[in-house]
């Protein structure tokens, strides 16, 4: 069986073995430090892995075990717990390490300048290496036992060592129980392996595509024993294209080559970012389009234009801010520099619209004395949240500190950067919602206040002839007005985005960074969906947001063109945190190059009138719904979620619903 269809078919998970061991209490009973529960579970779980090297494979690590045995009892959590704030796991995660500092210098080099902690993780992964250095000659593949005589020893020369070393240290940092690890600048610090290679003329223009597909298969080995909220959600994000420092492109066959490999391979990981901007040349956005319409939800665009300024404001080095990657998801981080914890906390926008109308609606004599009522109940929400959120604290993370500045001797503690990142989520049901009250509360009055509020308490059970108003008449983000003016939609998104920019400016978190305000939602769209009932844009309670910084899912929109300029209102510089625009596409449209032309061209308007960032899904209701009722046909039909890539046969039912739900659009 060709290594492709070994993985693909999930072969390889018969070969692992499960562990049982209790750590935890037998740390507890020794009294270890962090430091050393941490360091003593890598080596014990170095130590127990079987070297596998597959029939045609050309770059190996495959995790053989299955379970991370926790380094703290349940008490000691409760301990822990109590006296600081746990970010989701307690473990580190959504972070861009700098593969650069290491590959460069090799694990000998880097050995010498680490603490304790480190030194002995380094030494147990160099064992874990030599014994698949070991398997290789056993197996008489002289090619794999060369590489790892040279990596992670020693710097890499050429592309196919680059890539093997940047497998075994990515493989380490997984082991080490981190997770949501990303792969940064991929093409820009791999570049000069593959410029190599090139140049030395090692390799044919087939024998490269082979290689990177090699290498992208990896990424999927064991991609199911990583966490996340769902199958698919585990941050293997690829950054392509952008600026350097100095201003210079670093779009290159490379980039080139990772976009064909991802299109070839077919699969889920690692995810695709594009960073593009006005500069960008037309083709680039026909070679993201080409990806987009294999169908796996992927490339993303983020805007250089947009994005490096808007960290350049929020107090980014220049230098930095030109080297912007992307965390797990979206949110916008500095590889090798940025502890941010970019997903800390959200805000509902539509709670924070149910809280006004219920507080404050019957006694506002106009729409500016409610959106008054709304501010401060955004401010109010914006600082209950930040002030719940003190004494953050991380497991320690020996290794994966060696791809980081660490005044503090370790990443947990954090770096150049400890911003925290608040998700802003359900715009446009706010922004709706505002605009429906403009209209009809305060400019027709054909509806009163009590009316309302009546109506979205009994989820339109009372006063029902409201609901196909609010819901398919009223202004709504994503539609043109009648008669050419603003949308009322759009103006109240700037407002509320607005709004949420200054009640996080200048505040300082716990760890003396700042906080970002975004436009990323992540579960959110169906979690705070939850905590509310209806809405006063017609949203019915129980109905979920829409994802990301998008369209109300039961909006009537005039096309992806309308719904762009809507969402291109907003100036974004303030609300750097990341969550993009999402459009879902009709698969048909890719059949032809002319269709496919249009989409790159939708995208590069998106990019010219200044939006942020951007994903486009390519998708058929009609195969998503065949989908649901017969999942053995479809184990690799992939969909994107929020900021991450799915098999859709994997999500659960709300997940799958939701992505039904969004509207498709034709060009």
């Amino acid at each position: 069986m060709e290594i492709y269809d070994y993985i693909t078919s999930d072969a390889h998970r018969a070969l692992r073995t499960t562990l049982d061991w209790d750590l935890a209490g037998e740390f507890s009973a020794r009294g270890l430090c962090p430091e050393e529960r941490m360091t003593e579970r890598f080596e014990r779980l170095c130590a127990a892995q079987t070297p596998r090297i597959f029939a045609g494979e050309q770059i190996v690590f495959t995790r053989s075990t299955v379970g991370m045995p926790d380094v703290f009892t349940p008490d000691e959590w409760a301990e822990i717990k109590s006296k600081h704030y746990i970010h989701e796991l307690g473990f580190l995660s959504n972070v861009t390490p700098d593969y650069s500092r290491v590959l460069s210098r090799g694990l000998l080099a880097v050995r010498e300048g680490a603490g304790e902690y480190a030194r002995r993780d380094i030494d147990a992964l160099l064992s874990l290496s030599d014994r698949y250095r070991d398997e290789a000659v056993r197996q008489g593949r002289s090619d794999i036992a060369e590489t790892l005589d040279i990596v992670p020893r020693y710097p890499a020369r050429t592309l196919r060592q680059s890539l093997q070393f940047f497998r075994i240290v990515h493989f380490a940092m997984w082991l080490d129980g981190s997770y949501h690890v990303t792969c940064g600048r991929f093409d820009k610090y791999m570049y000069p392996y593959y410029r190599h290679d090139i140049d030395a003329g090692i390799y044919t223009g087939d024998e490269l595509l082979t290689l990177m597909r090699d290498f992208f298969l990896s990424f999927n080995k064991d991609s199911d024993l990583y966490v996340g909220v769902q199958q698919g959600d585990n941050g293997q994000s690829m950054v392509l294209g952008g600026i350097d420092a100095d201003g210079h492109d670093v779009w290159s066959g490379l980039s080139e080559l990772c976009l064909r490999a991802s299109a070839e391979n077919r699969l889920i990981d690692p995810k695709i970012n594009m960073r593009v901007s006005k500069a960008a040349p037309p083709q680039r956005y026909i070679a993201g389009s080409r990806l987009t319409a294999v169908g796996m939800g992927f490339p993303q665009y983020s805007n250089d234009d947009v994005v490096i300024p808007g960290l350049e404001r929020l107090g980014y080095s220049r230098d930095d801010a030109r080297d912007y990657g992307v965390a797990a998801c979206w949110e916008f981080i500095v590889p090798g520099g940025g502890a941010d914890i970019a997903n800390i906390a959200a805000l509902s926008f539509p709670r924070v619209i149910d809280r006004a109308l219920h507080s404050s609606l019957e006694r506002c004599g106009d729409i500016a004395q409610f959106e008054e009522a709304v501010r401060e109940e955004i401010f109010a929400e914006c600082s209950a949240m930040c002030d719940s959120i003190k004494d953050v604290w991380f497991s320690p993370a020996p290794f994966m500190s060696l791809f980081f500045d660490t005044p503090l001797g370790d990443i947990s503690r954090g770096s150049r950067y400890n911003n925290f990142g608040m998700h802003g989520t359900g715009l446009a049901t706010a922004a709706d919602s505002i605009a429906a009250i403009a209209k009809y509360v305060f400019a027709d009055k054909t509806i009163s206040a009590r009316a309302l509020i009546e109506a979205v308490d009994s989820d339109f059970a009372e006063h029902s002839e409201l609901l196909p108003i609010l819901r398919y008449e009223a202004p709504k983000m994503g539609i043109n007005m009648p008669d050419g003016s603003e949308n009322p939609a759009d103006a109240a998104a700037c407002f509320l985005l607005s709004s949420f920019a200054d009640a996080l400016d200048g505040r300082r978190n716990c760890r003396g960074g700042i906080w970002r305000a975004g436009t990323g939602s992540a579960m959110y769209y169906l979690w705070h969906a939850r905590e509310i009932g209806a809405s006063p844009d017609g949203r019915r309670a129980g109905e979920a947001f829409g994802t990301n910084y998008s369209p109300s899912l039961f909006a009537r929109t005039d096309g992806p063109v309308s719904v762009i300029r809507s969402f291109t209102a907003p100036r974004l510089i303030r609300n750097i945190n990341g969550g993009p625009l999402t459009l879902e596409f009709d698969a048909s449209i890719f059949k032809t190059e002319d269709a496919l032309e249009k989409v790159a061209s939708l995208v590069r308007f998106y990019i010219e009138r200044g939006g942020h960032q951007l994903q486009l899904n390519s998708v058929s209701r009609e195969t998503l719904l065949d989908a649901q009722a017969h999942p053995e046909k479809y184990r690799r039909l992939i969909v994107r979620i929020w900021g991450w890539s799915a098999y859709f046969v994997e999500l659960d039912r709300e997940y799958q619903d939701h992505v039904i739900a969004r509207r498709e659009f034709t060009v």
